[in-house]
């Protein structure tokens, strides 16, 4: 007996077997995303990382190694997901000088901390649409376990045009400047899109994005000109096509805009200057918006404090935020198709779910915000049959909060409970 028992002790240690233990969520109340509706006094299964039961009342565990976990006054929805992050850092009035002072190491340092962070407030998934490529191996470390953080699907460096935003050497002293190709994530045709599409996915990429306008937070005059031709765009849609790659375009200026759409981009990102012809051009060509608000109103804020950025930046910031928020609003009412993304990192990361309340207040109903962040954003990443609503088969990927967010959205700011894949992070 002895030898038997310390023959099987020595077994598990090694890991050659292992005792299975499921969860039992005692639930008050569930909000189903797919029909909006609230179901109530149930319990969850979950074995190893998936939603195996779903079952009426409050069932007591079937083996002495599974747990319970009380959830009856608590409300269930599935972990959110972010369709617009830099998981790399927060910006700051530090951040031009960082780029010329920080190594690889320090940003993979801060983009530990970030990924817990949007981890431990909900988000168990997240879209990262640009950094220096230390976001693919924080992606890679999250799936191998050896760091805390949502599920990634990253974009690795923006793709831009020379001058444009995202093109890595604006701001830069003259003889640091240089002339940075595809390989860099710059482009100047359609035979260097195709290209670097290509070199986006060798260093593995998920999705593509490209900045179509020039942006508020770059070091440049301009926050509206179109930045791609029309033919550089759909050659660039055209090849992420052939990968299978999600794309989306950064564009504030109405005809950048319009470009991408008609050049068959997917998601447009911030979309500040839209016109409602461009309103109609989504909604013909099935294209989505998100609308990043609580970035917006950041930049707002921020631009009043002096210092906080150059001073080219300075006017573009405070003309952004409150025209951000009106865009949205005309947008979603006119009936283009909205996603929930929030471009964490122009705020402190933790801080995405006030999007939900800026959504809330530009017309969308509660449950239309909480489905863009769930059942919308699966769908476009392509794995709407495994995330974005508590069922059986899906992942385990679960959150609770304490009061009913059909009826007070801003509880989604304060989220007490995180299952991910399984695994428990924040109980």
């Amino acid at each position: 007996m002895k030898i038997n028992y310390l023959l099987n002790l020595l077994l598990i240690l090694v890991g050659q077997i292992s005792f299975s233990q499921d969860y039992y969520l005692h639930c008050g109340t569930i909000i189903d995303t797919k029909s909006g509706k609230e179901l109530k006094n149930k319990t969850i299964v979950i074995s190893k990382n998936k939603i195996v039961k779903i079952e009426e009342g409050f069932i007591t565990k079937a083996k002495e190694a599974d747990i319970e976990i009380n959830l009856k006054n608590k409300y269930l929805l599935p972990g959110l997901i972010d369709l617009h992050v830099h998981i790399e850092g927060d910006y700051d009035s530090h951040s031009y000088l960082s780029k010329y002072v920080d190594n690889e190491a320090d940003v993979a340092f801060q983009s530990v901390r970030a990924a817990e962070t949007t981890l431990l407030t909900g988000f168990t998934t997240v879209r990262d649409l640009g950094g220096t490529g230390v976001n693919i191996s924080l992606r890679n470390a999250i799936n191998k376990g050896v760091v805390k953080g949502p599920r990634i699907y990253t974009a690795g460096k923006s793709i831009a045009t020379t001058g444009g935003h995202a093109d890595p050497t604006n701001g830069s002293n003259r003889k640091l400047v240089g002339d940075p190709g595809p390989h860099e994530g710059v482009i100047n045709s359609p035979e260097d899109a195709v290209k670097a599409v290509r070199e986006r996915y060798k260093e593995g990429a998920d999705v593509i994005k490209i900045t179509a306008t020039g942006g508020v937070l770059s070091v440049a005059k301009n926050s509206k000109n179109p930045q791609f031709t029309i033919e550089e765009i759909k050659a660039i849609v055209s090849t992420a096509k052939d990968y299978n790659m999600l794309t989306a375009a950064h564009a504030h200026g109405d005809e950048g805009i319009q470009r991408a759409i008609l050049g068959g981009i997917k998601t447009i990102e911030h979309g500040t200057y839209m016109s409602e012809e461009s309103m109609d051009l989504m909604k013909k060509y099935d294209t989505y918006l998100v609308p990043t608000l609580t970035a917006g109103k950041e930049v707002e804020k921020n631009a009043e404090i002096r210092g906080f950025y150059p001073e080219i930046v300075v006017p573009k910031a405070r003309e952004i935020g409150p025209k951000i928020q009106a865009t949205f609003s005309k947008a979603y009412k006119k009936g283009v198709k909205i996603a929930f993304g929030t471009d964490a990192s122009v705020f402190p990361h933790g801080n995405n779910a006030k999007e939900f309340s800026y959504m809330v207040l530009g017309g969308m109903p509660p449950i239309e915000a909480i489905q863009a962040a769930t059942i919308t954003n699966a769908f476009l990443l392509g794995i709407d049959n495994e995330v974005g609503q508590i069922k059986e088969g899906f992942l385990a990927d679960i959150i609770a909060v304490n009061e009913n967010p059909l009826l007070k959205i801003n509880t989604l700011e304060n989220v007490p409970f995180v299952m991910k894949d399984g695994v428990i992070y924040k109980n």
